[in-house]
């Protein structure tokens, strides 16, 4: 046999098996992503990851994802076929974590969303053996050049909004914060100093006690956070954890709430004044139409009221104090026309420290990454 002639069939092999893998292998299918390449509508499939079961939940942060993802689907008029949805992965089990991710791919997922914090290192390691899959996850701040992203929001501008309910309802001067994490979790720690600012706005003499339950997800040690701050003389409670028990608690016990993720206002009709809001559809729909339009990036997004990622319900006048909804609204359209930015000039913390310089505001990078203070009003609980 001619050698030339072997080379050639051989060659053909290598060749068609490259081919083979390129279409086939490695979650690199016919569906496939690729930068810069537009990705019709019909070929589209998202992958969900959630800590619960947002399909049985009426409020909080997997429920809140949920309504984004659904929003998505809607105005892109995705399929059901086309979404995968993962439940009760929890954030701590990296085996779990990288095998519901596993499972979207072998299901022909070109794009992954991960919506809790502990996803992130799974994202990352599996964008590299990945490379034709986007990956977006939620809060974290890791993110590679080509396919994987990280997206979150200006929050903290929600957050002082309700501090403005908080404020001009309590009567006792005392308004309880469920905390999920300590002062070491920037994305905590931010929420709630904005909050607090808020509440000093319109109420100079207002303390924010804060309790922490050292968990996103936790409705007993939620409740029982709750149930602490009441008793402790706090008539206005505030979350950011993910479930409405704290809410439920405050309608139990007479007072009022701030909710959090999602209008709260369904379980606690009576205490809710206000629910800070996560519209996670704006992100959702941006993210899949640049994938279909070949626009994606994977420099991180980072949206606020502006950009309609963030909000809060309107205030429920039967239990808020008279002028929220005014006082609310001028202070949210200086917000949007970027005069005031929540976290401008020289700040107290409660230990005396100062931070900011007059004339300037932190920068977002700051308030998420590296603000592990608390504001000059705000009175440390210890957690459970």
């Amino acid at each position: 046999m001619n050698g030339n002639w072997v080379k050639t069939v051989l060659l053909i092999i290598i060749l068609g098996s490259f081919l083979l893998l390129e279409a086939c292998g490695n979650g690199k299918n016919a569906a496939a992503w690729r930068p810069g390449k537009a990705l019709a509508k019909e070929k589209i499939k998202v992958g969900v990851i959630y800590m619960t079961d947002p399909l049985t939940e009426t409020s909080g942060y997997s429920y809140a994802h949920e309504m984004g993802i659904r929003e998505m689907q809607e105005r892109l008029g995705l399929k059901d076929e086309q979404i995968i949805t993962k439940i009760h992965v929890q954030d701590t089990d990296a085996e779990g974590i990288e095998s519901a991710m596993r499972d979207c791919i072998a299901r022909e997922a070109n794009i992954i969303i991960a919506t809790s914090w502990g996803y992130m290192d799974a994202c990352e390691k599996l964008a590299i053996e990945f490379p034709h899959v986007v990956f977006a996850h939620a809060s974290g701040y890791k993110y590679n050049s080509t396919n994987f992203t990280n997206y979150f929001g200006r929050i903290y501008q929600a957050r002082y909004l309700s501090g403005i309910a908080a404020g001009l309802k309590t009567k006792t001067g005392k308004v309880g914060y469920v905390a999920a994490m300590g002062k070491d979790s920037s994305e905590v720690t931010g929420g709630l100093n904005a909050f607090a600012l808020g509440v000093e706005s319109v109420n100079s003499k207002a303390k924010i006690h804060v309790r922490i339950t050292y968990s996103w997800f936790d409705p007993m040690e939620e409740a029982n956070a709750a149930r602490f701050l009441i008793a402790a003389d706090c008539d206005v409670i505030a979350q950011h954890c993910d479930t409405p028990f704290p809410m439920t608690e405050a309608e139990k016990a007479g007072v009022w709430g701030l909710g959090y993720n999602s209008d709260m206002s369904k379980e606690a009709p009576n205490a809710v004044i206000s629910s800070v809001l996560w519209n996670w559809g704006a992100y959702y729909t941006f993210l899949v139409q640049s994938v279909m339009d070949g626009t994606f990036t994977a420099e991180p997004y980072f949206g606020g009221i502006s950009e309609g990622l963030v909000d809060i319900t309107p205030p429920n006048m039967l239990v808020a104090a008279p002028g929220t909804a005014e006082a609310i609204e001028e202070a949210r359209n200086r917000m949007i026309n970027k005069s005031f930015n929540v976290f401008d000039g020289i700040l107290e913390t409660n230990d005396g420290r100062t931070i900011g310089e007059a004339g300037l505001t932190l920068a977002d990078s700051e308030i998420t990454g590296n603000m592990n203070w608390y504001y000059r009003n705000v009175v440390e609980s210890l957690g459970f």
